[in-house]
């Protein structure tokens, strides 16, 4: 049969996968990268912390079990990592000559890097603006370090350099200067890249109190090795990676009671099954059909426990999951020192507010008009988690991408309009 393999058709950022593993069976390792680096600018940090949608839809996984793919992908990428030389990929342009455009990229997480990445590849010198000390968004600030090594990413990174992007780090874009300055001077084109990094709240009483961290917060903050209070017992609320992330790095911090509070049953949890394995091993408590209705207090204005309800599972709701309902006469405590609310994220309404026209939904994230990323202002792009809400690294790689080529196809047409 003809047509695109169905793991290559599954991947978001398109990646020739049967090409890649023949080349590197062949021990052909370099030509593997460079067929790798037409499409994935970062595969050393795909084949680390990828979702994988590739191995999902392999079809040797019908026989016995999936390529291991991402494997093969991280090995030939490290190939590179060691190599004296490492590989840059290329300018498109036959004349070598960089166009003199200016383009901004606000956000230097995985959606921002792959636009700036392909867009240095068709000739442009892109400039990120990232409000963090350094780039990398989530890849540096959000994913522990015992999933990915920060200098897997910084090595990737430092290729993106040598192609001619300019990291300006420490400007927050709508805070410390807007688009409409950036435009002012002299910037054609701008894709907004600023992730899903608000965390969300559960809404219920004793959220405000001393131990009480959003997901999001809690994983930057141990990032950048600042100090948390966690105690001996924590209590992770929700059922996602970023969730099993969190509970992993409060038992490694110290705590030895670390508990996943989740609403729905072990069935049901979102995580990837490998990280759900890796909590279990490593002690995390799943206490499944639970849910937080208050945090409790001391006198001191801490953390002291959670007052909970035990659920149970009813009819399937839009998502198709069945729907968690309360089970009456259920209460009970459990007693925390620190509470982690890993229950979601959306982005931060910041720059929407300092850019007049650019629209939202009612979840913050930013419209677009689909794959191309145009959002509701003139030559302003956007993607990634900014755009879909909190999903994957590969996803917003592949946003980055598509947005690389629209943005591309505007400035020209604008030139020889």
């Amino acid at each position: 049969p003809t047509g695109t393999a169905p793991c290559k058709a599954a991947c978001p950022a398109h990646i020739a996968i049967q090409g890649y593993i023949k080349m590197a069976g062949d021990g052909r390792y370099a030509d593997a990268l460079k067929l790798i680096k037409k499409d994935n600018p970062f595969p050393a940090v795909c084949g680390s912390i990828c979702r994988k949608y590739c191995e999902d839809a392999c079809t040797r996984g019908t026989v016995d079990e999936p390529l291991a793919i991402d494997e093969i992908k991280k090995f030939i990428a490290e190939q590179d990592m060691k190599a004296e030389h490492r590989y840059v990929p290329p300018m498109n342009s036959c004349t070598h000559e960089k166009f003199d455009q200016k383009i901004a990229i606000i956000g230097g997480g995985p959606a921002g890097m792959s636009c700036a990445y392909f867009l240095a590849i068709e000739g442009y010198s892109p400039v990120v603006f990232e409000k963090e000390a350094v780039p990398g968004g989530m890849l540096v600030n959000g994913i522990p370090s015992f999933r990915i090594g920060k200098d897997v990413v910084k090595s990737e990174i430092d290729v993106l350099r040598e192609m001619g992007v300019e990291f300006k780090c420490g400007v927050e874009v709508g805070k410390d200067i807007t688009i409409e300055q950036l435009r002012a001077q002299g910037y054609k084109g701008f894709y907004v890249a600023i992730g899903a990094q608000k965390s969300a709240k559960l809404r219920i009483p004793g959220e405000e109190l001393e131990g009480v961290y959003g997901g999001v917060d809690f994983l930057r903050t141990v990032n950048l090795g600042h100090e948390t209070h966690i105690g001996k017992r924590c209590a992770v609320i929700g059922g996602g990676n970023v969730a099993m992330d969190a509970a992993r790095c409060a038992k490694r911090l110290g705590a030895e009671n670390v508990y996943i509070v989740y609403r729905r049953s072990m069935n049901e949890l979102p995580a990837r099954k490998e990280e759900v394995e890796h909590a279990v091993e490593e002690g995390i408590i799943f206490k499944t059909l639970s849910n937080p209705v208050e945090v409790l207090g001391d006198a001191d204005g801490s953390v002291c426990g959670m007052r909970c309800v035990e659920m149970e599972l009813g009819e399937p709701d839009a998502s198709g999951r069945r729907r968690p309902v309360v089970k009456e006469g259920s209460e009970f405590v459990l007693e925390v020192d620190c509470m982690v609310m890993s229950i979601g994220t959306s982005p931060n309404p910041l720059i929407r507010s300092t850019t007049p026209g650019l629209e939202t939904n009612s979840h913050g994230c930013i419209i677009t008009n689909g794959d191309d990323g145009l959002t509701t202002r003139n030559a302003v792009y956007a993607g990634g988690d900014a755009v879909t809400g909190a999903a994957t690294v590969i996803l917003a790689m592949g946003a980055g991408k598509h947005a690389a080529k629209a943005i591309d196809e505007y400035i020209k047409s604008k030139d020889n309009a």
